[in-house]
């Protein structure tokens, strides 16, 4: 149980970071101040877990129980101010491979939060593993004023649901924790990766209007 433990608390470590670095990107691409970038980092790698644990009666939240956490925040957000002063490469690229890897990683951390701590049925599992890994991004986007990725076209939250519920079905059947973690990880990734290399969208509706 405390390799478990570790894993876990590494994987959401890490899932923190990622999300702040693409935070601080959002918020370079709207040249906002250093205390605004911070405010963004935050939003986006703690927003969704903070949902979560409120939702689920997780007290307290994650960020209050290991401050931890917010040096990881403050860190990832200097690192990529001073990485971006130094060089040009960090571009919107950069953002949404950083945005994917925060994905995949809150979204198994969410669903495990949900079956091993809450202890509530697997939909609302994959209900919670969606909810931790769009709801920071979706916070960013619109303090960003950009539309959040979830309500466009983008194959997002859709990633989001496909890993969660392979997740649960893996918990379902007695799979090897780490073997599920991983599993689910990477269908999340590849997933949301190769929809935006390939361009993948989901159908649009649209209202047909008649003169």
């Amino acid at each position: 149980m405390p390799h478990e433990l570790n894993w876990f608390l590494l994987s959401d470590y890490f899932g923190v970071v990622v999300f702040a670095i693409s935070g601080a990107l959002a918020a370079g691409k709207r040249a906002f101040d250093i205390f605004g970038v911070m405010v963004i980092a935050f939003v986006t790698a703690l927003g969704g877990g903070t949902l979560r644990d409120l939702i689920l009666g997780i007290h307290p939240v994650s960020w209050v129980r290991d401050p931890v956490y917010l040096w990881l925040v403050i860190g990832a957000s200097l690192f990529t101010v001073l990485a971006g002063k130094i060089s040009h490469r960090f571009d919107n690229r950069a953002m949404l491979i950083s945005d994917a890897f925060g994905l995949s990683v809150f979204t198994v951390i969410g669903v495990q939060a949900a079956l091993y701590h809450a202890h509530v049925p697997a939909p609302i599992a994959v209900i919670m593993g969606i909810m931790t890994g769009v709801a920071g991004g979706v916070i960013r986007d619109i303090i960003c004023n950009d539309i959040p990725l979830i309500l466009q076209k983008e194959i997002y939250a859709t990633a989001c649901g496909l890993g969660a519920i392979v997740y649960t079905v893996f918990d379902y059947f007695q799979v090897e924790q780490g073997i599920s973690t991983v599993i689910c990880m990477l269908c999340v990734l590849l997933i949301r990766l190769v929809a935006v290399i390939s361009r993948w969208n989901l159908p649009a509706f649209r209202l047909q209007h008649r003169e």
